[in-house]
């Protein structure tokens, strides 16, 4: 079908979305939301309404939403040379028209003509901030510059998506682009038996393997080079592996280096353009932070707070790792920070993640995890069959329910109130493929309407999705995952519950359409989930006999929690405070160069080592994936921590799994998406301000009051 990426259909004929059809629907979606807008703009001044002003505008947007969600979407899970080139061909003018709409003088001014009128004065409250948030991001895109300002922004904005696409190919071709093959077994000495049959079965798939030979393949997908930096005693195949990880991005024909300067030049002219010091503010001026100053003070704040605890932690690791090999105390190799970390955890707590993966069979934490959803949320989820539609699919036996997907191991599920009104779907896709981009992430594909909102009064569905790269399954087992990637389908689980609870009537303002340092708040609160025994015995089952996690190793588990505690808080923070200092001083490294600069800013945020530690400036797709994306905003992710920890403490008080408090929590954040101000929701669920406290206490960080 030419236009098949405009296809509204909830359940998506995804075989029908090739290449070819990618330019002749963007395309269409641009031409039909250009002739919108012109009807929006020719209208009679004395006749304009909310509804053919604000939702024309957002109704005028929604197909080519709908059909670039798609390309973005089947780029990150099937990328292929030929998705590339049309994805490319047509980016340009998907930017050019979405950076044209704040820029468009006479739909300005409608706009504005009707946001000082005396009907908007008189709109309900979820519609005043649709019209506040609206005329918000006009000012903040360049609405009212002079015609020659305007230019420079549409043209950076057209050099920022090219430039960070091609950032993104480098980094998923880099990883690709790398793999160990070993014939000696006794180099792997210290790995996991589930790593070392995931490396025997890598070895095989790959192309021109021989099946013959014995051979063992790593790469630089996260299930696979991890369990060598925790375990491997083979020092030199540790330091082989994070060398190459440390690298990519930075080697030729995939170097990143001129394109990470070239946006942060960008980034920095655009802020100037609109009047402000630096991107940091830019970006910052409508999030809860306000400005980068008071996101670099939240993060510094807390730097101040646990430096001790840092120091000291980084001297405990140092004189084990010399207690151990009868070295001089001193810095640690980068290579050698967490087999050594995992070998003190083991001596201290004798506890390592790799003893819970049996209880972590990934359709149990899947089944476990919804019921929690159920119980607490009372909602209700469903898996439905599903097909791919590859070569030897057989028409006939295909269900008549069945759901078709991009890949053979996505999934497909409904999601129903407790009195079964379908409330959305989602698709999950869990495990790495070369053709698909490194991380986790959760994505909506179509934003739905409650009934008295939608035509008709009958509600329209959500439908999103969870990918990820978690430990695969082997010829002889389930997929068994350590407690860290259970954090993860957690979190990204409750980004899609913040999009299929959305009870907003305004499409815009549904779900995780919210400030980035709120967005985080619904993903993280879900993560305590697997931190208590009430919660973990409704999923963490032991895959051979079902029984639950030993107490003891609960304990373990939990006395376990915060180890290294600080040293994983200044990672993050490290992480934070690079972001931020890079968008508010990037001209500063026209002089010093992007290395030093960094060097210098993290100092104290670093654990030393002997072997330079390059920052992953080239490889960080959160920052420089996309035009904005996490840009400046990286500090999110501690910043809704903070919030997440404390409001957990509700549930700690009034019951784990207590249906009242979850219900509380889902009307008062999850189904209200951005329709009140974020510090509002959270004060009408807490009662109060949120208080750093919480979180200082839970990383062990701070003494309960």
């Amino acid at each position: 079908m030419e236009h098949s990426f405009l296809d509204p259909a909830f359940h998506i004929p995804w075989s029908e979305l090739g290449p070819a059809s990618v330019e002749p629907s963007i395309d269409q979606a641009i031409e039909e939301a250009s002739s919108a807008i012109d009807r929006i703009t020719g209208q009679d001044p004395g006749a304009l309404t909310f509804e053919n002003t604000f939702l024309a505008l957002e109704a005028a947007a929604e197909p080519l939403s709908l059909a670039w969600n798609k390309v973005q979407h089947l780029d990150s899970v099937c990328n292929s040379p030929a998705l590339r080139e049309a994805m490319n061909r047509v980016l340009p003018r998907v930017t050019a028209f979405q950076t044209q709409i704040p820029l468009n003088d006479e739909l300005w001014s409608v706009l504005k003509a009707f946001a000082e009128s005396p009907a908007a004065k008189s709109l309900d409250p979820v519609a005043t901030r649709f019209v506040e948030e609206t005329v918000r991001e006009f000012r903040q895109n360049g609405a009212g510059l002079p015609p020659e300002q305007k230019d420079r922004v549409r043209a950076i904005e057209a050099e920022l998506a090219a430039k960070t696409q091609k950032y993104s190919e480098n980094v998923l071709d880099a990883t690709n682009a790398w793999e160990l093959v070993l014939d000696d077994e006794p180099r792997l000495a210290g790995l996991p038996e589930a790593a070392r049959q995931a490396a025997l079965e890598s070895a095989r798939r790959a192309a021109g393997a021989d099946p013959s030979q014995t051979r063992w393949r790593f790469t630089l997908h996260a299930p696979s080079y991890l369990p060598v930096l925790q375990f491997a005693e083979d020092e030199a195949l540790r330091s082989q592996v994070w060398s190459a990880l440390s690298r990519i991005g930075r080697d030729d024909p995939y170097d990143n280096t001129a394109l990470l300067k070239e946006i942060l030049v960008l980034r920095r002219e655009k802020s100037g353009i609109l009047g402000k010091p630096h991107f940091a503010d830019l970006v910052l001026e409508s999030r809860m932070a306000k400005t980068g100053g008071q996101a670099l003070e939240f993060v510094e704040d807390l730097h101040r707070r646990i430096r001790g605890r840092f120091q000291t932690e980084i001297a405990e690791l140092e004189a084990f790792r010399a207690e151990q090999t009868g070295q001089a105390p001193g810095p640690l190799e980068p290579w050698d920070i967490a087999y050594w970390s995992e070998k003190l955890r083991q001596q201290r707590h004798a506890f390592s993640d790799e003893d819970l993966r049996p209880w972590f069979p990934l359709d149990r934490v899947l089944d476990g995890m919804f019921d929690i959803a159920q119980t607490v949320f009372g909602i209700g989820i469903r898996e439905r069959p599903t097909y791919f539609r590859g070569p030897e699919l057989e028409a006939d036996s295909v269900p008549d329910d069945a759901v078709e997907v991009w890949s053979p191991e996505v999934r497909f599920y409904d999601v129903r109130d407790g009195g079964g009104e379908h409330l959305g779907s989602f698709y999950t896709d869990w495990h790495p493929r070369e053709s698909k981009r490194s991380g986790a992430w959760m994505n909506t594909l179509l934003t739905g309407l409650p009934p008295a909102s939608s035509p008709g009064g009958v509600r329209e569905p959500h439908l999103g999705l969870m990918c990820g790269n978690l430990t695969p399954p082997l010829e002889d087992r389930p997929a068994l995952l350590s407690h860290r990637e259970v954090e993860t389908v957690f979190h990204e689980f409750g980004h899609l519950l913040h999009h299929l609870l959305g009870e907003v009537p305004i499409k815009a303002l549904n779900g995780i359409h919210v400030v980035w340092d709120f967005v985080e708040l619904p993903s993280q609160i879900m993560e305590n989930f697997c931190w208590e025994r009430v919660s973990l015995d409704h999923f963490a089952r032991h895959h051979l006999d079902g029984s639950p996690i030993p107490e003891d190793l609960f304990q373990k588990m939990r006395d376990a929690r915060n180890f290294q505690s600080a040293i994983l808080t200044m990672r993050q923070l490290s992480f934070a405070k690079m972001d931020l200092e890079l968008h508010m001083r990037s001209a500063e490294l026209e002089k010093t160069g992007i290395e030093a600069f960094v060097d210098a800013i993290l100092k104290d945020y670093l654990i030393p080592t002997r072997t330079r530690r390059p920052a992953n400036t080239h490889s960080f797709l959160h920052l420089f994936g996309s035009s904005t994306g996490y840009a400046a905003g990286y500090y999110s992710y501690k910043w809704a921590e903070v919030l997440d920890a404390d409001a957990f403490t509700r549930f700690q008080a009034e019951g784990i799994l207590h249906p009242a408090v979850g219900r509380e929590f889902r009307e008062k954040i999850l189904s209200q998406g951005n329709a009140r101000d974020p510090a509002e929701l959270f004060r009408d669920f807490m009662g109060r301000d949120p208080s750093l406290d919480a979180l200082l206490v839970r990383c062990g960080l701070a003494e309960a009051a």
